[in-house]
């Protein structure tokens, strides 16, 4: 992580998010990310314009996206604490919670819904989920 200079909280995190990642919820999880950031990074390239605003629960369409908006509530805060008390698993667990409600998400609604309101809202969730992951690492780097 930038500005990070402890190689042992360092290599404590690594090992923590490794552990994280060979796991069924980890694999699952980075599958998710990954598909949220290229959908995200695709509009933000044609639309010109960084959906990173704060996306509003109000607009929220389907049970799964609202699911998904109290998912990334509760886990942005106990992933911030984790990683603030350099418990680096319970981090992790905190991106674990992320795994089910990412994958109904997807399983369950169109980002590029015809509404603009509804899309635009959408692809700011997407941004929260980069958000919140990225409080643990940088997964655009994660080879998968």
């Amino acid at each position: 992580m930038a500005g990070n200079d402890d190689l042992t909280l360092l290599v404590k995190r690594a090992r923590a998010l490794e552990d994280f990642l060979v796991s069924e919820d980890g694999t699952n999880l980075l599958q998710g990310f990954k598909r949220a950031n290229n959908i995200l990074t695709q509009a933000e390239e044609k639309d010109g314009v960084e959906y990173s605003y704060g996306a509003d629960a109000k607009f929220a369409k389907h049970e799964s996206e609202k699911a998904l908006f109290a998912a990334l509530e509760a886990s942005e805060g106990a992933i911030s604490t984790a990683i603030e008390a350099e418990d680096f698993a319970a981090a992790m667990g905190g991106m674990a919670a992320l795994r089910a409600p990412v994958d109904a998400f997807f399983e369950a609604v169109q980002v590029n819904a015809e509404k603009e309101v509804v899309r635009r809202n959408r692809l700011n969730l997407l941004s929260h989920i980069r958000k919140v992951c990225g409080q643990v690492a940088d997964l655009t780097r994660i080879e998968a």
